[in-house]
């Protein structure tokens, strides 16, 4: 049975991450009934920053050259290294388990929040491999950094993890869906490039509908 996991990031309540990836999950939920579907919102419940103890779990696995995420848990050893591991297990469960990961991010400052990162450093340990799992990436952002564009070249959100997906897990599976000029609604500077958001939204909608019918099962 197929499994997603959808994960949130924005601070906002009613964000366009948020928005575009509900509208994912719920297409995906609709024409996989019944399979397996969690959702983690790392702004409202965030997962704790990695400490000395996360990191000596992370030097024996790589010491023992431990590759299988399922034989994690022979390196505990002392107390705090199981509180570590109490946190990071059930995350990592929740990860191994899904054909589909959901990510839906703003980008802050350039790239992810905070809450995003900290959950990406809890799951992820020495030559991990996730080769089988496919990602799709909504990522909304305030302003424009579309190649071409002035600021392409401080974003630091998408390509951070398109670079991290591939570099570190291997996985090449990944659809990204960007939003952009979300300030337009907001900032009388972009108040003129609103018809450019609302464009680049209609694209996204269009790209996420498209998602949902390419990772649905065929229809006899």
């Amino acid at each position: 049975m197929p499994g997603l996991l959808h994960l949130d990031a924005s601070a906002r309540s009613r964000s366009f991450s948020r928005r575009f990836g509900d509208r994912f999950a719920t297409g995906w939920r609709a024409a996989h009934p019944g399979a397996g579907y969690v959702h983690r919102d790392l702004a409202a419940d965030p997962v704790p920053f990695i400490g000395e103890a996360w990191t000596e779990l992370c030097d024996e696995v790589m010491r023992r050259r431990i590759t299988d995420p399922r034989r994690y848990a022979e390196v505990v050893r002392t107390p705090a290294q199981q509180a570590a591991w109490d946190v990071v297990a059930p995350l990592l469960d929740e990860l191994l388990a899904a054909d589909v990961v959901l990510v839906a991010t703003p980008m802050y400052n350039f790239t992810v929040p905070a809450a995003l990162k900290a959950w990406i450093d809890q799951v992820t340990f020495p030559r991990m491999a996730l080769t089988g799992t496919r990602f799709v990436v909504v990522c909304a952002r305030g302003g424009t950094y579309l190649p071409g564009t002035p600021r392409a070249a401080v974003e630091h959100a998408a390509d951070y993890l398109r670079d991290f997906l591939d570099g570190h897990f291997g996985v090449t599976d990944v659809a990204f869906v960007t939003p952009e000029l979300t300030n337009a609604l907001v900032d009388p500077v972009l108040a003129g490039r609103r018809p450019e958001h609302e464009a680049s939204v209609a694209v996204a909608e269009a790209q996420v509908d498209r998602l949902v019918a390419a990772y649905s099962p065929a229809v006899a």
